[in-house]
Parts: C-alpha cells; structure tokens; sequence
C-alpha cells in the first residue's frame, strides 16, 4: 500500500474524526471548507487518490458515501529499546509491527513506542505499556509527547510557563520536571495519540 501525502493524511484524519464524533463521514464540501479547498470538486479527487491507495472505498452517488478500509492498514512499527542518538525508527530499534485498527486512536498513529521506567505512572502510563505516536515538528501545553534530549528519548507532559520558560514534567512526584534550556538538543519525536495497556 503507498503511503499518503500529507495533504491526503489530513482528509483521512478529517473522516476518522468525523464518523467518530459524529457517527457518519464529512461531504465533499465539508471536507473542502474545513481544509480551505476552493471546491468540493478539489475534495473529490484527493478522496480518489486515497482510494486508489486502498485506505478508503467510496460509495458512488451518496455525498457522505466514503468507507474506511480499516483491514487494508498498515502495522504500526513497535519501538522497544532507543539507540542513542539514532534516528527513533531506524532498523534496529523496531521490534516488530503490530496492525491496530486506526479506529482505536483519536488521531492516527504513526508508531508505538513500549514505555521504560514509572515517570508517568500518575496518568495511568506503566512500564512496559505501549503509547501511540503521531510524528509531529510542534506540540501545545499540556500535551504528553515523546522527546529527545542529547541522546535520550523520554515520554513526558509538555509544560510551557507564564514567563515562556519550556519544562518537561513527569507524572510522578518522585521525578522532577525536565527544564529546557536554549542551548540543550531538544527534538520532539511526536505527540502521544492513545495507550495500550500492558497485559
């Protein structure tokens, strides 16, 4: 299966989101007014193409006529141990994948990462759980992402304060907040989109 354009990724977010919070699919205008297409025929032939790629099937003659095609999804890759200073999904950190119907998060994922240590315990996150991450270059206050500091990588809440100063904050009282200082190797892998619990 091809991988989708960011645009492409975008509108089937926007469906996902939708049959999930409304129970059906977006119209073509819909779709077009929530992303800034210029028409409804714009809309269209993105859908098309994500058809074509097999993430959707689309109804012919129905405006909310679009399917996901859940079973067709790729596996997400599962991250174990992270070496240092490689790249988070560079061969040799991947332990396998996993196939996950999309449905299960609210955005989808681009990979899991199995949790080490208890930092985040007080969010319910354990060792050995596995988060679901979107790969994102931004995140906002508040957000439980996953970073790399120097050549370490940490999943944490994403805390900016009143006098713009970054931190980022376990949920544990036995761990102190991580501050970020201007000159420290910061890179944020992604933002945390679900958790699957260890069994």
């Amino acid at each position: 299966m091809k991988e989708l354009t960011a645009r492409q990724q975008e509108i089937l977010d926007l469906i996902k989101e939708s049959i999930k919070n409304k129970g059906f699919p977006p119209t073509r205008a819909d779709i077009a007014k929530k992303l800034g297409f210029k028409s409804a025929n714009a809309a269209e032939q993105h859908l098309r193409a994500i058809e074509k790629k097999g993430f959707i099937s689309i109804l012919q003659g129905a405006s909310r006529g679009i399917v996901l095609n859940e079973a067709k999804t790729l596996g997400l890759p599962l991250v174990g141990l992270v070496a240092a200073g490689g790249p988070i999904l560079a061969e040799q950190n991947i332990e396998k994948n996993i196939d996950i119907p999309p449905s299960l998060f609210d955005r989808s994922a681009d990979f899991l990462l199995r949790v080490k240590g208890n930092s985040m315990v007080d969010l319910g996150i354990y060792e050995d759980d596995l988060i679901a991450v979107k790969k994102a270059n931004e995140c906002k206050d508040g957000e439980v992402i996953v970073a790399r500091i120097g050549e370490e990588v940490t999943v944490k809440t994403f805390r900016v304060d009143g006098e713009g100063e970054v931190f980022l904050e376990p949920a544990n009282s036995e761990y102190k907040p991580i501050r970020i200082s201007n000159n420290e190797e910061f890179y944020l892998e992604g933002v945390c989109v679900g958790l699957i619990k260890k069994f």
